[in-house]
């Protein structure tokens, strides 16, 4: 018997056009294609002046990437190889050896293929995948649905027939960059046994001196008789235990920890984890151990009726919580060459910033576990969007098997983060919904006739994703979208959260009254600033472009209407200026002042009977060199709007009402 040995394939892949003979070398895996044509000089980074429309033809071809797999380890018999594949982005054909062994259709899904029986013990392996263009392929599968109502905001209305990052097909701050490839880890595993998951279930007695669960350890291998279990806290063990492998591939202990350290928001006490590791045996053998850390806390969403409507915030041992904070997208438009430096260095932000919340938007990725612990280790609580933003999505049972398969798969991943504060079905789509017309009767309750209208999505908010989260993630509250609020519009002050965008979208009201527009928790608000000078320097390419919505810089500010928009708001509050570095800089006061005006205000209605319940600014980053909402730019520079917050948001803040007259 022989412990797990784990091969990742990392180097000595090669790449190229499917239509083409030129084999490329591949710096690294995960990778995606865009990064590979850049070390090779084949396309100009499209980050740069115009590029981003000289790379479209990339999205359009069929890419092919190849490795030749390591010898494989002299095992016994019963010993399984299995080639685990945590990404492909996104129509991906996987062969071995010529044998396809894998084909799938959603970037999102871990795939584990057993290869034991296909692998050659002389000779070379050669792993192939196939990678078709998403755009094409998801415009096929839109036109044969015509059944279907593809309607939505940002993006071709193809991208909702695809699990893929929908802001790959360009959103109204990002640019259209359809990749493709390994985008996460490729592993080749030999064993006899491993632990495939491991499930800590635990309840916070009243007096928060208690904490009682059970751990369960899923086994996966015939050679599986027992798993060791142990929690500890620093070197300090709190429990330990075994348990027989049962007929299900299950092994389960029960714990208590008395006087448990318990998880805290950061400013509200420390963020204590504890490690609990599982090891799988067979006799006095050690199989393989996985390990697990997380935290132990009371964490729960407060929504009970007042003279308003039904309050809406969050409660963590015992204690209410004002969560400040932003809205969170992906930090590149290739999330490969994210390292764990620059997650580090964009969560320090939001500590640094008094933040503690922070929304992973759904028309993203699930991010990577790096992300999440770190929020962990930095105390900021994570409110996670399932992975559907700004459309209505289909629902026949072919997508349905893919999205429960990704969003099992998730939750299972995520579920032991303390710092996972609440899901919540999409974001925007209900206002898709009512915005295009589509049918929804809130009185009607049986899910299998909502898939028989013209808004079937409201199956997976509704039905899908709720019985994923109660079977695997049932300690985290689910909401069904954001913005969300018992079925009423998703405007509506009174109940649930809301997306306030009648300040820049909307009516454009003037941003000094945003106290007045926001609900019971303002999950999105927000007002675009120019990034830095230095980052405007990098993108245009031009000298002859460094002027005020001059082409190139025009280019990199996708939101509708922007230029109209941004001149409306600096006019009522400055005197404008033309010069590029001046005008720069009133468009970051203007976005300051008007964060500033929208904080200032919820917090005081925080104090009165919980009113507000928190706020999210979009957006605290960006996934390219572009003038957005966001309050920091690519390069990890802080705009005004940043410091703004952090003054209002700080423990304890001063601020003088101002009173509005209207003259007229």
């Amino acid at each position: 018997m022989a412990a797990m040995i784990t091969q990742e394939l990392r180097k000595g892949w090669e790449f190229k056009q499917a239509d083409g003979e030129e084999w490329l070398p591949v710096a690294r895996v995960p990778t995606n294609v865009h990064l590979d044509l850049m070390d090779n000089k084949k396309i100009e980074d499209p980050f740069l002046g115009f590029n981003e429309l000289k790379c479209e033809w990339v999205g359009y071809k069929d890419w092919v990437y190849r490795v030749a797999l390591p010898s494989i380890p002299t095992a016994d018999l019963g010993t399984k190889h299995v080639l685990a594949l945590d990404g492909l982005d996104t129509y991906a054909t996987v062969k071995l050896n010529g044998h396809t062994i894998l084909s799938s259709d959603n970037m999102f899904v871990m795939h584990r293929v057993d290869v034991s029986d296909k692998l050659s013990s002389s000779g070379e392996n050669a792993l192939e995948v196939y990678f078709k263009a998403a755009l094409p392929e998801s415009q096929r599968i839109k036109a044969s649905h015509p059944e279907h109502k593809w309607v939505g905001f940002n993006g071709d209305m193809a991208r909702l027939a695809v699990r893929k990052a929908q802001y790959h097909y360009g959103w109204d701050w990002g640019p259209v960059l359809l990749t493709c490839g390994p985008w996460r880890a490729v592993r080749l595993e030999t064993y006899q046994a491993r632990v495939e998951d491991v499930r800590v279930d635990y309840e916070v007695d009243a007096s928060f001196k208690m904490v009682s669960g059970s751990i369960t350890a899923t086994i996966e291998g015939a050679a599986a008789e027992r798993v060791d279990f142990c929690a500890t806290l620093g070197e300090k063990e709190v429990f330990k235990g075994t348990a027989e492998v049962d007929k299900h591939g299950k092994a389960t202990v029960e714990f208590h920890i008395n006087e448990p350290k318990l998880w805290y928001p950061h400013g509200y006490g420390e963020q204590t984890l504890y490690d609990v590791t599982a090891s799988v045996r067979s006799g006095d053998k050690h199989l393989h151990l996985v390990k697990t850390r997380t935290g132990f806390r009371k964490g729960e969403l407060i929504q009970e009726p007042d003279e308003i409507g039904k309050s809406f915030y969050f409660r963590f041992n015992g204690i209410d919580v004002f969560c400040g904070g932003s809205d969170w997208i992906p930090a590149d438009s290739f999330t490969p060459r994210i390292t764990e430096t620059r997650y580090r260095r964009w969560l320090e932000t939001m500590v640094d910033g008094h933040q503690l919340m922070i929304r992973v938007w759904g028309g993203g990725i699930w991010e990577e576990d790096i992300f999440y612990d770190l929020c962990d280790e930095m105390g900021i609580l994570v409110w996670q969007d399932f992975m559907f933003g700004c459309g209505n999505y289909p629902a026949y049972p072919e997508i349905l098997k893919s999205i429960e398969e990704e969003c099992v798969c998730q939750t299972k991943r995520l579920r032991h983060h303390p710092s996972l504060a609440i899901y919540a079905g999409n974001n925007e789509d209900y206002q898709v919904q009512e915005q295009t017309g589509l049918t929804y009767d809130y009185e009607d309750k049986d899910p299998q006739s909502w898939l028989k209208t013209n808004f079937p999505a409201r199956y997976i908010y509704e039905k899908l994703l709720p019985d994923v989260v109660a079977a695997h993630s049932p300690h985290v509250p689910y909401h069904p979208g954001s913005p969300w609020g018992d079925g009423k519009v998703s405007s509506d002050t009174t109940v649930g959260d809301m997306h306030q965008w009648n300040v820049w979208h909307g009516t454009q009201e003037k941003y000094q009254i945003f106290d007045k527009l926001g609900g019971r928790f303002n999950s999105e608000f927000g007002m675009e600033g120019f990034p830095h000078l230095e980052t405007v320097k990098y993108y245009v390419t031009d000298p002859t472009q460094l002027y005020p919505q001059s082409h190139m810089i025009d280019f990199h500010n996708k939101a509708d209407g922007h230029e109209r928009r941004i001149a409306t708001y600096l006019v009522e509050n400055f005197r404008t200026q033309t010069d590029l570095a001046k005008f720069i800089h009133l468009t970051q006061l203007s976005q300051a002042e008007a964060l500033m005006f929208g904080y200032r205000g919820w917090r005081r209605q925080w104090g009165q009977k919980r009113h507000c319940g928190g706020a999210l600014v979009w957006q605290l980053n960006d996934c390219w060199p572009v003038t957005s909402w966001a309050i920091i730019d690519y390069f990890l520079r802080k705009k005004p709007a940043y410091y703004a917050m952090r003054r209002v948001l700080a423990p304890i803040a001063v601020a003088v009402k101002r009173a509005h007259h209207d003259w007229s």
